[in-house]
């Protein structure tokens, strides 16, 4: 199937000056119709979803464009595109393990506070007799 712009804007949830902007800088290749309209179908679906998660996980514009040329050029470049991947990966794990380090101090100081706050300032008991 096969979408306008900003029926694909829509789909993926970025704006059309985003989509406009990915495909200057060669993140997605876009065919156009006879009346140079850009038509985007599910692959370019797909391939956004995917651009979006390599963004989300901090994979800077330059590589992801590096990445895009490659698999614009075919299955030749699997291993180098696999590499990349690779490589990845293990950022996000070290980034993972950082975060979760930091998340576990957060919780300690937290949890710190709460019990400071339950010791000066107890809850308030009902000291009234039922009859």
């Amino acid at each position: 199937m096969d979408y306008s712009i900003g029926s694909f804007s829509k789909i993926t949830g970025l704006s059309i000056d985003t989509l406009r902007y990915y495909e200057k800088e060669r993140l997605i290749q876009v065919s156009r119709d006879v009346s140079g309209r850009r038509k985007y179908t599910d692959t370019d679906t797909r391939w956004i979803a995917f651009i979006k998660r390599l963004k989300e996980t901090g994979m800077p514009i330059r590589e992801i464009r590096k990445y895009a040329d490659l698999r614009y050029q075919g299955d030749a470049t699997m291993q180098e595109r696999l590499q990349m991947l690779q490589a990845h990966r293990a950022y996000i794990l070290s980034e993972k393990e950082k975060w979760d380090a930091n998340l576990a101090h957060l919780d300690a100081k937290i949890q710190t506070y709460q019990e400071q706050i339950a010791q000066l300032y107890p809850p308030a008991t009902d000291n009234t007799e039922k009859k």
